[in-house]
């Protein structure tokens, strides 16, 4: 996955761009989606031929002007543009083997005192950690889950998210950014693999090389005990780790959403769940 990725990139954000878009006439037929490599290295400054070097990996270290005047033809944003940058000069490194993933003993112990629901994510969206309300919320906000394959290929976890054809794109924008150039790290291999295979709708998304795509600051669970719940959701960075974040869903105590998320606490409360296991042992996963 890793030998072009620049010139992976490039071809499927052209692809994306109408002509119309960037001022062309969309008149007449056209063999390819979106814009010609010809229309793209005219607009961006660029002879046709070194445009077409770098799309096929036979140029990879374009100047800053050259990516940032592609970015501009791109209609990339800000973080898709930094994300271009990268790829075009990507810093030397290994070949990168997964590592244990062990969530701090200070962490644990506050996953069981936020009071909200509550989990670690890991740098490959694992969940290395959750307290029992996590638990309530979603079965599979356990230890051992990831968030990725179980929002792709899990029905009942997309039961629980109305607006998953929305959510969707926004995870996997935000998994490419995380991966960043990483891609041949043997756990992103295997995972994106597994995924492909088996997610139509997550290889269209891959392919389609999204980065970012905004902040979750909200999600809406559609809960099968207490119905609609709307949440904040606050993702923070643990520091010493690499790149674990832990994720709060809150909501204000007197809406509406806070009186469920209340109910649900206390029809966890009554069914007997005691503490979740992983917040209460150190967490790893390989």
């Amino acid at each position: 996955m890793a030998d072009n990725q620049l010139g992976e990139y490039l071809r499927a954000r052209r692809e994306l761009v109408r002509p119309g878009d960037v001022g062309l006439p969309a008149g007449g037929v056209r063999r390819v989606a979106g814009l010609r490599r010809e229309e793209v290295a005219l607009l961006a400054g660029i002879s046709a031929d070194y445009y077409l070097r770098l799309e096929q990996g036979r140029d990879r270290h374009p100047s800053v002007q050259v990516v940032e005047s592609l970015a501009r033809v791109l209609l990339l944003d800000e973080p898709a543009t930094r994300h271009l940058l990268k790829l075009a000069a990507p810093a030397p490194r290994r070949r990168r083997r997964t590592r244990r993933e062990v969530v701090p003993a200070g962490t644990l112990r506050l996953l069981d005192r936020v009071g909200v629901p509550a989990y670690v994510e890991g740098r490959y969206f694992d969940v290395l950690a959750a307290n029992a309300l996590a638990g309530a919320l979603s079965p599979n906000l356990r230890r051992g889950g990831n968030r990725l394959r179980d929002l792709f290929l899990d029905p009942a976890e997309q039961a629980l998210h109305g607006d998953w054809p929305a959510v969707a794109p926004k995870i996997v924008a935000r998994f490419r950014e995380a991966v960043g150039t990483e891609t041949d790290d043997e756990r992103v291999e295997r995972l994106v693999g597994e995924l492909s295979l088996a997610s139509e709708r997550f290889r269209t998304l891959w392919a389609r090389h999204d980065v970012n795509l905004g902040t979750p600051h909200t999600t809406r669970m559609l809960h099968p005990q207490v119905g609609e719940l709307d949440l904040d959701m606050e993702k923070l960075a643990i520091v010493g780790t690499d790149r674990q974040m832990l994720v709060l869903l809150h909501a204000d105590a007197g809406s509406p959403t806070g009186e469920r998320l209340a109910l649900l606490a206390s029809l966890a409360a009554s069914s007997g769940a005691g503490p979740h296991p992983a917040a209460s042992e150190p967490a790893d996963v390989t």
